[in-house]
């Protein structure tokens, strides 16, 4: 070929391989025919061999897979007529294509069965031929014989095909076990399925669309062997990859079909309304038909939900309903599956299809950790007690009451709802003209309804007590009229409520002194009061803003405690086993420990909130514990008693969550997290953010308290490195993170994290462009270490990312704010950034059109490597200074090592980079001059790490080898030889299970030796 044309034949190369780096779809594929175009002009067969297979990779990664045959049929046939025309590498991809197309045309219900056996038949063939072991053809065959549902050959070609051997030919390890893995699970071996998997998904074998595929085919095996952390985590992880994919509509499929089976049909929804595309795209019609079928799937489960009517992202050019669509998938995907049956002669895929479309959900509820702004309307209601045993009929009133009456007795939470029943019953009964109430149980039906209504209830309570009065209990005819009174206080009106409360109080401690009335009726009195004192309590440090000692709150506070002592003298030990006493002398109790927190005594309110806890338990009714549980956990965290803060904030729950609203389990668990976060329980820690992030959504508290959850739950799974997860529940968080209700510090810590999970991704430039919206946030922070932090982290990811235009100006950026804050570490590791980054700005290691800007070449390099140099020295010239008469204390040595080993780092940098800094058409004295030069550098690297002992041992010998190298080059064997024997001495005390690097060392050292004749 004439060098115009290798010129424009390597161009050719360079597109097809920018243009198979962009995204999957019509504009990759559409440029893959541009270039086949150009490549006919090239007048060179090569290149039209290599625009026909590049053209036929992206048809085949794209949803025009039924466009691939055409490119293939032509390369078979100028494979056949002019073999010579292609090279080893174009020879080893048609056959590997092969694969591809028999695969292909599976997907394809036009094409005739005979038509893929005789493909089969010549694929065996031309593998024969070229000297390939039929692992591949007995794996295809496998997979025709198990898409016509013939179980037996299906059997015997797996067989053959695991005990052949494994060649060129072979599909990778991943591939190969995802295939198998899918038989044993279709076959019912969950199990064994995901033990064919675990190397893929451990990453012990990769490739372009595994683990991708393996994470969506493993999340039903995982959902029916029960084991649901695994399935969220390998959802959150799977779906990440398979988002971008547009090729991977069947393992997207697979993760709407999870949602809808682990009770998270928001975010089923979320998916189908990011990829409108794949209800139309008819390029490969299996992978649309298998997406269709689990469209059916969510919106007949909606429809069971009632929410058949709810509008949902459905094909283009309408507006669906749930129902409607539910509708339309099933009659497409059994459309398309009975054209795959007529194809194949048999029922095999419509009954799959089937199968699919009617599955149950296999968990009722699975908390994923990502929001769902799509919310189904369908909330996770808590536990309630179950009904007692035969229940299904509708209760007589007797048995109503008689219920209500047990609840009432046992103070259980569900006691209102019981009596609301009796009221519902009752009118019933009376709309016949069925009279069955007697006064009191008027009066307690009454009562229980105003305590259902809070604050609204202040009139109930007034009638109720005419009830009692009416059926003959003074005592419990003034308890309701306390309750009324408490009633107002909450409502905002406690002066009035302790004026309405002291009539009762005075006649019920004259009723109870002279016999007429017991002692639950005037605790019960006793303790509205107490309540009433306490609400002025919380009213007027609001009012002034107090937080504990004295102020205007003080005679409100002392009126409040003797309230609450008389009221635990009066039910306190000693006055029997009635269970509401007891449970007002708790109530006294934690009355106190309130008060003792409000005056700044939180080791006292602590004492004083887990005695009432107790007594609560002890009683038997350990839901009224709950709250004060709550409030000692954070006293507990306060007082730096994580013991006791995560015993109190696990109590709580376990003791309230049959019966809390959503939002208080949010609140639980999240603290519960804090706690065991805070004490490095990761694992746990994030079991409990991810229950509070689901509790926040079901309460209506996505955006506040469940982007919280969010945000820490993702710190949890970066500090146990699932970085997969941490992203997409970060992500989750970004979305409802806002400075006004999280605070600034929250957003760019989530920024932070992000680009740390991004990073250990491989996305190295959206972790940059996270950490660059974080350092704009901090950059308005009085402290500039966050912003000079992330400004540096946000170069190093420009760098991986090949952008090194930006990556300077961004280490540029982190100098300037390293030498403001004093920071000769971060300045100095700046420069030697960005002197690298000038080095390969020169070597072309930039992408596009990126350059840098200052300092490019060699020589620029050089003069910033020499500013590290002075930066470090000067660095520790002051550090000197600041020592006065040079003893100094531990610190300030400790500080001084570290700027030793900065500079020797820098001359060791240095070293390295000058030599590498020569031309490849240099002249020997030139290369003499720059080798000596490098030399110098590492020689004052090896004195430099020398000084600082044992403790930098491994980067003084690396220092001495490549200073040995260099003496090599210089032909100076003797020099060579001694830095060589100098490394294997340092180790010669070594023992055989060194860690890697004294292995490498001494590895390297031999080396050397050999290379300068030493032995």
């Amino acid at each position: 070929m004439s060098e115009p044309m290798d010129r424009d034949f390597d161009a050719l190369r360079r597109a097809m391989q920018d243009n198979y780096e962009q995204p999957e779809g019509p504009a990759r594929n559409a440029r893959a025919e541009q270039l086949l175009t150009e490549a006919e002009k090239l007048n060179i067969p090569l290149a039209v061999v290599e625009a026909l297979g590049h053209q036929l990779k992206v048809y085949n990664y794209s949803s025009e897979k039924d466009r691939m045959f055409v490119p293939f049929a032509r390369l078979l046939r100028m494979w056949d007529e002019r073999p010579e025309d292609f090279d080893a590498y174009e020879i080893h991809s048609l056959h590997w294509v092969f694969k591809w197309v028999s695969s292909g045309m599976l997907g394809q219900p036009h094409i005739p069965l005979a038509s893929i056996e005789k493909w089969l038949g010549e694929m065996e063939h031309r593998y024969r031929l070229a000297g390939h072991s039929e692992r591949a053809v007995r794996a295809a065959e496998f997979t025709v014989a198990r898409e016509v549902g013939d179980l037996g050959r299906a059997e015997r070609a797996y067989t053959a095909w695991l005990a052949a051997d494994r060649d060129r030919m072979a599909d990778c390890h991943a591939c190969e076990l995802h295939d198998q893995g899918g038989w044993r699970a279709e076959r019912g071996a969950d199990a064994e399925a995901l033990e064919l998997w675990r190397p893929v998904l451990e990453g012990e074998y990769t490739c372009a669309h595994e683990p991708h595929a393996v994470l969506a085919s493993s999340l039903l095996p995982l959902l029916r062997l029960g084991r649901t952390d695994e399935a969220r985590a390998h959802h959150l992880r799977g779906f990440r990859l398979v988002r971008p994919m547009e090729s991977m509509r069947g393992a997207y499929a697979d993760h709407v079909e999870f949602c809808v089976l682990s009770g998270n049909e928001a975010r089923a929804l979320e998916l189908l309304a990011e990829r409108p595309s794949y209800f139309t795209d008819s390029g490969e019609p299996r992978s649309r038909m298998d997406f269709l079928a689990v469209v059916a799937l969510l919106a007949d489960r909606l429809t069971s939900l009632g929410l058949g009517t709810r509008t949902v992202p459905g094909p283009a050019g309408r507006t669906w309903t749930a129902g409607e669509l539910a509708a339309h998938a099933r009659v497409e995907a059994l459309s398309l599956a009975g054209r795959f049956d007529a194809r194949n002669g048999t029922t095999r895929v419509s009954e799959r299809i089937r199968r699919r479309m009617d599955r149950q959900p296999l968990v009722e509820r699975l908390p994923l950790g990502v929001r769902a702004s799509a919310r189904t309307g369908v909330a996770t209601a808590p536990v309630r007690s179950a009904p007692a045993p035969g229940a299904d009929a509708e209760p007589e009133l007797p048995a109503l009451l008689a219920e209500a009456r047990r609840l009432s007795a046992s103070l259980h939470p569900e006691s209102v709802a019981a009596w609301a029943a009796v009221a519902e019953a009752v009118g019933a009964a009376e709309a016949v003209g069925d009279q069955e109430l007697t006064p009191r149980d008027r009066a307690e039906m009454t009562d229980h309804e105003a305590m259902g209504l809070g604050p609204e209830g202040v009139e109930l309570f007034a009638h109720a007590a005419e009830l009692y009065e009416d059926a003959g209990d003074p005592g419990e005819a003034l308890a309701a009229r306390a309750r009324g009174a408490y009633a107002l206080a909450l409502s905002g009106r406690s002066e009035e409520a302790l004026a309405a409360v002291s009539e009762p109080y005075e006649l019920v401690l004259t009723l109870y002194a002279e016999g007429a009335t017991g002692l639950p009726q005037a605790a019960s009195v006793l303790v509205g009061r107490a309540r009433i004192l306490l609400q002025r309590v919380h009213e007027a440090a609001a009012a002034n803003g107090l937080n504990g000692g004295p102020g205007g709150g003080s005679k409100a506070s002392a009126a409040a405690r003797s309230a609450a002592r008389e009221l635990l003298a009066l039910a306190g030990p000693g006055t029997g086993d009635d269970l509401l006493v007891a449970s007002r002398a708790a109530e006294a109790q934690a009355m106190l420990g309130e008060l003792a927190a409000l005056s700044g005594d939180a080791e006292k309110a602590a004492e004083l909130l887990t005695r009432a806890s107790e007594a609560f338990v002890a009683a038997g009714v350990p839901w009224f514990a709950v709250e004060y549980e709550a409030r000692l956990t954070g006293l507990a965290r306060q007082l730096g008693d994580a013991e006791a803060a995560e015993r109190a904030a696990r109590a709580a729950l376990e003791h309230g969550a049959p019966f809390m609203e959503a939002v208080g389990q949010a609140q639980l668990h999240l603290q519960l997290a804090e706690i065991l976060g805070a004490t490095g329980r990761f694992g746990p820690a994030a079991d409990h953010a991810l229950e509070a992030s689901h509790w926040a959504d079901e309460g209506g508290e996505s955006a506040t308290l469940g982007a919280w959850a969010r945000h820490q739950l993702g710190g949890f799974l970066l500090r146990r490195e699932r970085w997969a997860e941490a992203a997409e529940i970060l992500e989750s968080a970004l979305a409802e993170l806002s400075a006004d209700t999280h605070g600034d510090e929250a957003i760019v810590q989530t920024r932070w994290w992000l680009g740390d999970c991004l990073t250990e991704l491989g996305e190295h430039r959206e972790a940059a462009e996270h950490w660059l919206r974080a350092a704009d946030i901090a950059r308005r922070w009085p402290e500039q270490q966050d912003h000079a932090t992330l400004a540096h982290l946000a170069a190093e990811a420009l760098g991986h990312a090949g952008l090194l235009a930006e990556a300077e100006l961004a280490y540029e950026r982190a100098g300037d704010l390293w030498a403001t804050l004093g920071n000769v570490h971060g300045l100095v590791r700046s420069l030697r950034a960005r002197a690298w980054l000038a080095v390969r700005g020169q070597d072309g290691g930039g992408s596009g059109d990126s350059e840098v800007s200052e300092g490019a070449g060699a020589d620029g390099a050089r003069e910033l490597m020499g500013r590290a140099v002075l930066a470090c020295e000067a660095g520790m010239a002051a550090s000197v200074s600041l020592s006065g008469d040079g003893n100094g204390d531990s610190d300030g040595d400790a500080a001084r090592a570290s700027l030793v080993a900065e500079l020797a780092h820098t001359h060791r940098q240095f070293g390295d980079l000058v030599a590498r800094s020569v031309p490849e058409d240099a002249a020997d004295d030139a290369i003499r001059a720059v080798f000596e030069e490098a030399l110098g550098h590492f020689t004052l690297a090896v004195s430099g790490f020398l000084s600082l002992g044992e403790d930098a041992v491994h980067d003084w010998t690396g220092a001495l080898l490549a200073a040995g190298w260099i003496e090599a080059d210089l032909e100076r064997p003797g020099e060579a030889v001694g830095r060589a024997r100098a490394v294997l001495d340092a180790y010669a005390h070594a023992g055989s299970d060194s860690d890697e690097v004294v292995v490498a060392r001494v590895a390297e050292a031999e080396r050397l030796l050999r290379a300068a004749g030493g032995g």
